[in-house]
């Protein structure tokens, strides 16, 4: 059993905050374990909690729209939420229940060990843009432990307003550029030369 299938079984026993006692299914994530992207969006919603699996509703299916527009499939990626279990009536996730979470997605990363993380929506942009607005961050990056963090709106924002969809759209279409050059950056490069390198 491989050390991502063996967290995920223990995802699906936790009882760590209230959540456990109203979910139908656990949603711990889903995709290729040596994904070179992770997507984190917020918290299954009544589909992923019928199936058990992240972004399949109408906001997954536009997800697998933008994925493909940068030649992806879902299988390629892996998709996970900062909650692992529906709050009741799609509510927003609680400050406690995101503490309690957050444990089981720092492993993810760790087993997974992604080039780039592309946050969706503002819970999980908050984890890694502490005090920036979605608004604001949108479309930027930072560089950390060998990390790039890239800040996208849930793409949920564009089924509730169409004006959004655009900006989505365009803010996926930077994704390969921004991976490639992680790629073929070096740990010995200096920030400076790192950051001339993607500013250029």
């Amino acid at each position: 059993m491989s050390a991502l299938t063996q967290l995920h079984e223990e995802i699906a026993r936790c009882t760590r905050c209230e959540l456990a006692k109203h979910r139908t299914n656990v949603v711990p994530g889903e995709g290729a374990e040596n994904a070179e992207i992770m997507f984190i969006g917020e918290a299954p919603g009544w589909h992923e909690d019928q199936q058990g699996r992240p972004f399949v509703g109408p906001a997954g299916q536009f997800l697998d729209q933008l994925l493909a527009s940068i030649g992806l499939r879902r299988e390629q990626v892996f998709i996970a939420n900062v909650i692992k279990g529906r709050p009741p009536g799609n509510r927003d996730p609680l400050p406690q229940e995101i503490l309690a979470c957050r444990p089981w997605l720092d492993r993810q990363i760790e087993i997974i060990r992604p080039k780039m993380i592309v946050t969706l929506g503002r819970y999980s942009m908050a984890m890694f843009f502490p005090g920036k607005s979605i608004s604001k961050a949108h479309g930027t990056f930072h560089k950390q432990d060998g990390i790039i963090y890239y800040a996208m709106y849930h793409p949920a924002a564009a089924l509730h307003q169409q004006s959004l969809r655009k900006t989505i759209e365009e803010d996926m279409l930077k994704i390969p550029s921004l991976l490639a050059k992680a790629k073929s950056m070096t740990e010995v490069e200096s920030p400076a030369q790192q950051l001339r390198m993607f500013e250029s």
